[in-house]
Formats: C-alpha cells, structure tokens, sequence
C-alpha cells in the first residue's frame, strides 16, 4: 500500500479523493494548508504528494520549491483548479512531476499516479551509465558531472535513462513522454518539454558548449555524443 501526502484546501474533495483512493489501495494523509503539510512531512516523507497550487497560508509553488531541495525524488502531482497553460508550466518548470486540472476524473489521477510511482521505481537495479564526463546512476536518480552530484526528479531521471540507452538517435516525443510521464501527450501538452527543458538547465552542455540533449522539429530529441 503506497502513503500518500493529499494536500489541499478543500476538505470535501480531499474526502472524496481519500475515500477513491483508498478503495484503489494508497493510505491517504491529509492536509489542508502548508503549515499542516510540512509537519506531515517532517514526520514521515510519503510514497508521493498531491499538491494543490492555491493554499490558505500561501502558495502551493512555494511549497514545491521546498519540497523539490527537501526531497529531490519524491513523485509531486500537481492538483489545482487554476488550470491555465501558465500555472501548468510554472508547476512543471518547478519540478512537478504531472499536473491535473479540478475537476478531474479521479480515475485518471489515480492512473496517474500509479505511472510516477512506477517510475520512482525501476524494476532492475541497473549499474551507472556513463557517457564521456557524464555518469548516472538510474536508481539513485542522480548525476555526477565534473564530481558534482545532481538530484534529478523521477520524470527527469527516466527521461536521461532513455536518452543515454540510445545516445546520437532521435526518440520520439510520444515514446518519450510514455517513459518519463506515463502516458501519451496531448493536443497542446508541453509537459515533455518542461521536463526536458529542467534537465537540460541542471546537466548543462558538453564541455566543449555543445548541448547535451538535442531537438529534431516535429520529431522528438536525442543525447548527443
């Protein structure tokens, strides 16, 4: 049974989402503000967070902020009403791992949640890949360049396992976004983009100023040698 950390300010959602999901096997924890929810946290990290961008005490970006330098692998969906293309992509940029729009279909949260948990963890404990200055260690989810290590979130770390199982070809967006998020994209959906957009941000170039990951218009990216 996987803990799961429900943040958010509506209590009678959170009781109908508690009440679903625990039908559908997680043991849910809930908070209804950010003070609440950093103590829960402080007690014990969960198996993954639901997080709601609007908060009584403050902002719902603020909190993933910290939870992002406080637990850099711990799965955080984002669950909010404000469902505009800007909140999703600052929610993304911060290091969500999905983001959902309320109302939503609690079928698909809990489809999506299954996925990022999948993710959190891989199936074999696969030894470190390295490639040129670059090693990675796919279970810790982290990345070592120039002997600095990098904690990278559960879709950045399956996104750069992909990339490097086929460095120099390309891999397209939707096989990509099947591996890092767990389904397919969308009409209009920019979340692969975010989260390459974070990885590329945190690994940087190749020392020689090329970039590591590479857009293909219209077809997808690849790790350049």
């Amino acid at each position: 049974m996987s803990d799961l950390l429900l943040i958010d300010d509506d209590q009678e959602l959170c009781e109908l989402l508690s009440s679903w999901l625990g039908q559908e096997g997680f043991q849910v924890r809930a908070c209804h503000d950010g003070l609440s929810a950093r103590r829960a946290l402080a007690e014990t990290a969960p198996a993954a967070v639901v997080l709601d961008v609007m908060l009584p005490d403050g902002s719902g970006l603020e909190l993933l902020k910290q939870l992002r330098n406080d637990h850099p692998d711990l799965p955080v969906l984002m669950l909010s009403a404000r469902g505009e293309p800007l909140d999703r992509i600052l929610g993304l940029e911060l290091g969500a791992d999905d983001y959902l729009a309320k109302p939503c279909d609690p079928r698909e949260l809990t489809a999506r949640l299954r996925a990022v948990l999948r993710r959190s963890h891989p199936v074999a404990a696969s030894s470190q890949m390295e490639l040129g200055d670059l090693c990675f260690s796919p279970v810790r989810g982290v990345v070592n360049i120039d002997d600095q290590d990098i904690a990278l979130t559960v879709s950045e770390s399956r996104l750069l396992e992909a990339l490097l199982k086929q460095p120099g070809e390309p891999l397209d967006k939707q096989e990509l976004a099947q591996i890092a998020l767990g389904r397919k994209l969308t009409l209009y959906d920019r979340s692969l983009d975010m989260h390459v957009s974070n990885l590329r941000k945190k690994i940087g170039p190749h020392p020689d100023g090329r970039p590591r990951i590479v857009a293909l218009r219209s077809r997808g990216y690849y790790y350049s040698l």
